[in-house]
């Protein structure tokens, strides 16, 4: 009785956090600043607004000047534009329209409706990770614990930043909603963003390279590896900070986009070696070790690995950025969405393959499978 007594209140807590979740969006509050600013016009912000949404402006501090000529009041204002007459405001600097359409203090603006739904989204991935996490705990602290290496454990690291991330991300978005400002959630969700980052990139990287459950040390070039993408994982969390906190009005915003971008990328790309390497020193081995079978099926494993991960990297780094770019405002949200089945699907195949196990159907195959084997590895051609 007092297990299912404690069943129900643990039922009733996540019924009212997904309620509070759930709540309609109130206002989201922006605080921007300027100086020395040359520029003729200045993009804050893109914002969508809900069917009854306002955005409201309020100006301190406002002071203009020149050297060529007599600053004119007059020509100082704000004016909203479609994504459709961006570009000519940028290019073509028409006269602005609609100046000062709120000159009447207020509160704050409307939370973008497109991401409403995102406090929910986050909410239910970090259930969902909380669940992997336990099932993952389970195996290999318990069911296999005597096969389980220190990658598994690292991979169970993974998946409790992984939960943190998007609990952070769930509250970041949720005081957004309700109060206008993220109340110090917003330094949480940048600091597991980068812990979350920085783990799967050395998770892939480890795996790739077989460390612990294929061999325990690594080669002078797979640290290297290490010590090039962990340092290109914090720069690129920097720039996705600054690029996330700031917006466009800042100068050197497009800069940062293009760091990023760039570094992120460049982790990506660098991220990969460590497989191609495993599958060619599997390709070499296989001629001389006698164990054509397990050889085979390592290298059916890793050219898995090595397929999935790049399916994953587009997909999270190309196709997301295209849906939000491409998608109609009011469906911005199907971006998160997308990217976290995305996210979820890759976890579940990664740990899936690389679970601990007495003997895995990889690495502990019969003796039988040897001659079979050994002619597909001489009559197969593999080129990366």
């Amino acid at each position: 009785m007092a297990t299912a007594a404690a069943a129900a209140r643990a039922l009733l807590l996540l019924i009212a956090v997904a309620g509070a979740l759930l709540r309609p969006a109130a206002a989201e509050i922006k605080q921007e600043s300027f100086k020395d600013d040359s520029r003729a016009s200045i993009l804050f912000e893109k914002f969508g607004f809900s069917r009854r949404g306002f955005v409201s402006i309020a100006i301190t501090g406002a002071r203009t000047s020149s050297k060529l000529a007599k600053a004119e009041p007059d020509q100082f204002g704000f004016f909203l534009l479609s994504d459709e007459a961006l570009f000519e405001a940028i290019y073509e600097q028409p006269p602005p329209t609609d100046l000062n359409p709120n000159p009447e203090p207020n509160p704050g603006c409307v939370l973008s409706s497109p991401y409403a739904p995102v406090p929910a989204i986050y909410a239910f991935f970090t259930v969902c990770y909380l669940v992997f996490l336990a099932v993952w705990l389970y195996v290999t602290l318990y069911r296999n614990r005597l096969s389980a290496h220190r990658i598994h454990h690292l991979m169970s690291g993974l998946l409790a930043a992984r939960m943190l991330y998007c609990i952070s991300a769930a509250e970041d978005q949720h005081y957004i909603r309700i109060a206008g400002t993220p109340h110090g959630w917003d330094v949480m969700f940048y600091l597991f963003q980068l812990v979350k980052g920085v783990i799967l990139f050395a998770v892939i990287a480890l795996i790739g390279t077989g460390w612990s459950f294929l061999k325990p040390f690594l080669q002078d070039k797979e640290k290297k590896v290490l010590m090039v993408v962990i340092p290109l994982q914090v720069a690129a969390n920097i720039a996705a900070a600054v690029v996330g906190e700031t917006g466009p009005f800042l100068q050197g915003w497009v800069t940062w986009n293009q760091i990023f971008l760039f570094v992120d990328v460049a982790c990506c790309c660098a991220v990969l070696f460590p497989v191609v390497w495993s599958m060619r020193s599997l390709r070499e081995s296989s001629k001389t070790d006698g164990k054509a079978a397990r050889t085979l099926a390592k290298l059916t494993l890793f050219r898995q690995f090595y397929v999935v991960v790049i399916g994953y990297l587009y997909f999270t780094r190309i196709i997301v950025y295209a849906l939000k770019t491409i998608t109609n405002y009011k469906y911005r949200w199907v971006s998160v969405a997308a990217e976290e089945v995305a996210t979820v699907a890759f976890y579940l195949f990664m740990f899936y393959m690389f679970r601990p196990a007495e003997r895995n159907q990889y690495f502990a195959l019969d003796e039988d499978e040897e001659e079979a084997a050994e002619l597909a590895l001489r009559e197969e051609e593999f080129e990366l």
